[in-house]
């Protein structure tokens, strides 16, 4: 599991200093791919290995099923960091999720998400997201807090 929420830059080159917490659980290869909400994911091989399973799992005859296979594998990359413990995002990554410089990186249970700095404010300005109504919806999934 990811915890923690990191601010950080990417370099002229497209490089980013992955945090040293998140690089000990990511092994020496992680997969980076395009996210919802207009970030990025970042998975470990064999969370992506497994994740790539239930996609193959998907009717192909089914337009959206085909869509988000497409959305997600396409631009799927894999990356290995250098000494520095940075990685290389792909310039069709950073301009899917609009990075430029500034990135808050944010830990989850099976990934982390890259963020520009933007669009993670006007996404998670939480004084302004009603978390006990989020509560309940979770609770209707199955998630009691």
């Amino acid at each position: 599991m990811f915890r923690g929420e990191y601010s950080h830059t990417v370099d002229a080159k497209g490089r980013l200093i992955i945090p040293s917490r998140f690089r000990e659980q990511l092994g020496e290869e992680c997969i980076v791919t395009r996210g919802l909400d207009g970030c990025l994911f970042v998975f470990t091989l064999p969370e992506w290995e497994a994740y790539e399973e239930k996609l193959r799992r998907l009717p192909m005859t089914n337009k959206s099923a085909r869509s988000f296979v497409r959305f997600l594998t396409a631009g799927a990359t894999s990356c290995e960091f250098d000494k520095q413990g940075r990685i290389l995002l792909p310039a069709t990554l950073r301009k899917f999720a609009g990075i430029e410089k500034d990135v808050i990186l944010a830990g989850l249970p099976n990934r982390i998400e890259i963020w520009s700095e933007q669009k993670w404010n006007e996404n998670n300005n939480y004084e302004e997201i009603d978390m006990d109504e989020v509560a309940g919806q979770l609770t209707e999934l199955g998630l009691d807090i």
